[in-house]
This record gives structure tokens, sequence and C-alpha cells, in this order.
């Protein structure tokens, strides 16, 4: 059996002593029942040595018996959901590796051991609506819990037994929960007290949860906020991407790296709010990983590039040895930046700059000035940026044609994008100004990143074109391929000289 993902909605509820079988068909919605079918489930839990993924409300079992038995992994998506993982069981502790690669960015290089076994004698009821569609299942489960690491919780003695329900959805909709709480709670059962099963087993060792709900920055509230908010959305990014991209998924390298900048970009522009040098090493290593992440990302662009371009070539031209040494040269070096990057991603530099990242949220090292408004300090410093890309551009108007002018442009679109970003923090509390200014900074980074990918095309092509032994006419297809780029550059260049004054003339006001 392979992998698979699904996502659980469940419900659940402590059962009192005189508690009876709920009246299902009085839930609204319920037609009918099935029968109850019995089961004996056997689960072994799994975390760190310092419970990283209780902490993330996230659990990992391998479960015996029933019909889903094998490895389960679930992450946490709101109150009642949560994305579910399966494997094969395997070895008992031997966690299969597709679920080690979306654990990674949690564990940080650190063990994975049992913590608890539970055994549950299960009593499930499904519930059918009108159409004899699976709307969901009951369950009645008698639990016993053993811990397997570390001293007996407090009062395990009293815990170690216990009754709970379950209702989780199949094809029905949240709205079967609201229906079905009367129907519960006259049954005899109230909303449980714990979150899991595990937790409940653990007790007074299950650690306090990570979770303290969105940040939400506010106009006349203080402008550290806007950052924390913004850096907790793009941490969260960074964690979910982190395993697409150790599965080699589409666009995971570029989600992550996105998320990358988008990060150094406000902390950047946030920095006078900050200890300087906290804020400055947290941008010097989130730029060490935009690199790694940025080397096979844009091997696979100018490949893509390239080959379109000379697919537009007559067929003779477009399918001899030139594709060949391009798949081949380009492909290696994707090939070879992928496997860095990987590297990177089990290092314990990576792993320490998720740490930082996570400390500078939760503990910022704000100066004063931090706690002053958001929306009068937000503009200040958002504006700021805006002089910083003028002063780029005024710097590469100075600048000659050649080498130097295209360095220049690039700087300008850096500062392009870091603008754009700095307006997306915004726009919570600046609304339309801030997303005309980060719609007029994007469209500058845009035009100016075709520039920049034109001119690394060119550079390539014409190495190519350089080559000794090369005949001629693929050195004349190289030729071709880089007047055409240094055609798309002149036009990008053109293009952007319109574009250039709308940024100008946006500001942003307190």
């Amino acid at each position: 059996m392979a992998s698979a993902e699904s996502t659980e909605s469940e419900r659940k509820y402590e059962p009192g002593p005189t508690a009876r079988a709920p009246r299902f068909l009085d839930i609204p919605g319920v037609e009918h029942t099935g029968e109850p079918a019995e089961m004996l489930l056997e689960a072994v839990y799994f975390d760190t040595p310092d419970m990283e993924l209780a902490r993330r409300a996230i659990t990992l079992r391998r479960r015996t018996g029933g019909p889903d038995d094998g490895w389960h992994l679930k992450l946490p998506l709101g109150p009642d959901d949560r994305q579910e993982i399966h494997a094969p069981l395997g070895q008992p502790d031997d966690v299969p590796p597709r679920l080690l690669e979306r654990l990674a960015a949690f564990t940080r290089g650190r063990e994975l051991s049992p913590t608890a076994r539970l055994t549950t004698r299960r009593t499930t009821t499904r519930l059918y609506g009108p159409s004899g569609e699976h709307l969901a299942d009951f369950s009645d489960d008698h639990v016993h819990a053993a811990q397997l690491r570390g001293p007996e919780p407090k009062g395990r003695e009293q815990g170690a037994h216990w009754r709970e329900w379950e209702l989780e959805l199949v094809h029905a909709t949240p709205e079967l929960f609201r229906a079905a709480e009367p129907v519960i709670a006259a049954a005899g059962a109230r909303p449980a007290g714990h979150s899991s099963k595990v937790a409940r087993a653990l007790g007074d060792t299950w650690p306090a949860g990570t979770n303290q709900g969105p940040l939400r920055p506010r106009k006349n509230g203080p402008v550290r906020d806007v950052v924390l908010a913004y850096l907790d959305d793009r941490i969260t990014e960074i964690l979910a991407n982190d395993a697409e991209v150790r599965r080699e998924e589409p666009e995971a390298l570029h989600h992550m790296r996105s998320a990358v900048r988008r990060t150094r970009s406000a902390l950047a522009i946030y920095r006078p709010l900050f200890n300087k040098g906290a804020a400055a090493r947290l941008e010097d290593e989130l730029r060490w990983i935009g690199r790694v992440l940025g080397r096979p990302r844009d091997a696979e662009v100018l490949r893509t590039r390239i080959l379109a371009d000379l697919g537009g070539l007559p067929d003779e031209q477009s399918s001899g040895p030139v594709r060949g040494q391009i798949e081949h040269e380009l492909g290696a070096k994707y090939d070879g930046g992928y496997r860095r990057a990987l590297a990177a991603l089990d290092s314990s530099r990576y792993f320490l700059l998720l740490d930082a990242l996570e400390d500078f949220r939760n503990h910022p090292p704000a100066k004063a000035k931090a706690e002053r408004k958001a929306g009068k300090a937000s503009a200040k410093l958002i504006n700021q940026a805006i002089g910083r890309l003028e002063k780029s551009e005024r710097k590469a108007r100075r600048t000659p044609d050649g080498p130097r002018h295209d360095k220049a442009l690039h700087k300008i679109r850096k500062d392009a994008k870091r603008l754009r970003h700095g307006a997306e923090t915004a726009v919570p509390f600046h609304g339309k100004a801030a997303r005309k200014l980060r719609k007029s900074a994007h469209r500058l980074q845009e035009v100016l990143g075709r520039h920049q990918d034109a001119v690394i095309a060119r550079e390539l092509l014409a190495g190519f074109a350089d080559a000794p032994d090369l005949s001629e006419s693929s050195k004349a297809i190289y030729q071709h391929l880089a007047r055409q780029e240094q055609d798309t550059a002149e036009q990008s260049q053109a293009a952007y000289e319109k574009t250039r004054k709308k940024v100008w003339k946006r500001r942003l006001g307190s």
C-alpha cells in the first residue's frame, strides 16, 4: 500500500457514567444506521525526546487492527480538521521515509521514539442520509493506555482506562456536528477535555501547544505586530513547502524560495524596529538558503526558456545536437543544485535557521519604536523603501550600457521586489493604497525579471557558441538564440522605462 492522504474531520466526547447510546435518528439528516461493528485497535505513538510533535498538535502512530492499519501521520488544519497521511505497516520501529520527509522541518534532526501504547476496543456505527449516503461514523471507544517513556504521569492509575466517543464525518458537512450536539448531550456526553487520546494518556507530561492563533495587526496597534504576523505566515509556508521540496513536487522550490524572500524583505524593511544584529543574522541565513534553493530553480527556468526558443526553429535545427547539449548541461546543473538543496535542508545550519525564525517570532528583540502605531510607522518605513528604489534608479541612469548597466537594473529589480513584499505587509490597514503600490512594484519587478533572464540566457548561449570544436551549424544556432535574447533584453529595458515612473508616484499615508 503506497502512502495516501485524506482530510479527517472529527469531534471527541466524554460520556458520563450513566451515558447511553445516542438516539442517532434524532439527528437531523440521519435516516438510518448500520449494524454496530466491533474491532480491537492497538496504536503506538512516536515523538521526539522533547515532544516537539505534540507541541505542534501533530501525531504520529503505528496502528494495527481495523481497515486502515498502518502508519498514520496527522497534521492540524483547523479546530476539527486534520490532514491524515497513511503508510504501510512496515517494521514496528522504522518510521516510513515518506513520513520522515513530512516531519523533517519539525523534528530537525531529533530522533523519534515511542511515547505511549493505546489499546482500544471500538464499536462503530455508520450513519446514513436519506439517499443512502454515508454521512459519518460514530465510535464508542474503551481505551487502555500505557506510557512507554519517562516517569508515570500523575493520576495515571485513574487515567489508564477510559471511555470516549468520536463522531467522524465521511461525506457529511460540518453542519452535522452542530446537528448532533443536542442528541449527544442528551445521551449523557460532553465535549472532550483533551485534544487526542495520546494527550490524555500522557497526562501532565503532555506539552503546552505552540499555536497561539493568528495575530491580527491593527492600524493603531504596535507596528511590531505587522512584522510578526507576516513572519508567522511565511514560517508556515516554509515549513509546509519543506516537505514538498524533499519530495520534488512541481513548483515546490519556487514556492519555498518565494516564502524565504518575503521573509527577508520584511525583516529588511522593518529592521530599524529590532535589534540590528539579530535581524541581520536572520537576513544573512535567509539569503543563504534562498541562494541554495535558487540554483536548481534558476537552472530549471533557464532550461525551459531556451528549449522553448529552440522549439521555434526549423525541426532540423531544434532537434539536433544543440538541444542535446542544452538538456545535458542545464539538466546536470539542475540535478546537482537539487542534491545540494536537499543536503542543505538536512543540515544543522538550516534547522538552526528555523529555530531562530520561530524564536524571533515568539520572543522578538524589539526596540521601543516597535510600539509605535502600525499605520504611521509602517508607511514611513515602506516609503523609505521607495526612496531606496529611486536611488538605485538614479544610479542606473548614470551607468553606461553594458554589463555594469545590466547589474544596475538587476539591483532595481531586487529593490522593487523588497518594496512589493513590504507593501504586502501593509495591505490589512493601508488597503487600496498598499495594493496599488504592491501591484506597481510587482509590474516593475516582472519587467526587469524578463530583462535579467534574457541577460543570463544570452551570456550562456554566447559561451556555448564560443566553445572549441563546435560545428558551424551549431554555432550559428547558438548565435541566433543569443541575438534573440539580446532583443528581449532591449525590449524589456524599454518597457521598464515606461513602467518605473508609476512606482515613483506611489506613497503611503499614515
